[in-house]
């Protein structure tokens, strides 16, 4: 996740993203929030699941709130832009002749997001 801000915090892994992985990484989120937060999620099944819906409100007793972006709607999705410029400008050639370089590269970039890394998201789309 990204704001626009430059804030990121996030995971990465070289399985199958799964409902079981998101579901952790927003549970432990809304344990360290201060205030209330609001997700942008796209509609991926993997955030549509019984599982999410179950643990919503939960979460929102937490303080912690899914918001859902319309269908069909990337140019919306600001972690689109992170992607796209990640991919586009920040990973080189070299980092992808193997899962473990890939893997070292993106997490490399992702922790220099808002330090040495930032976007415009104002510019950006």
């Amino acid at each position: 996740m990204i704001d626009r801000n430059n804030r990121y915090d996030g995971f990465s892994t070289t399985e199958n993203m799964t409902a079981d992985k998101i579901a952790d990484f927003l549970d432990s989120l809304s344990m360290r929030i201060r205030r209330d937060t609001f997700v942008v999620l796209d509609n991926a099944s993997v955030h549509r699941c019984k599982l999410m819906k179950e643990l919503r409100p939960i979460w929102e007793k937490r303080g912690l709130f899914i918001f859902f972006l319309p269908p069909y709607s990337p140019h919306l999705n600001i972690a689109e832009t992170l992607w796209r410029i990640l991919k586009g400008k920040w990973l080189r050639p070299v980092d992808y002749f193997s899962t473990d370089s890939l893997l070292y590269a993106t997490n490399r970039a992702l922790a220099a997001i808002g330090s040495e890394l930032n976007i415009n998201f104002a510019h950006a789309a």
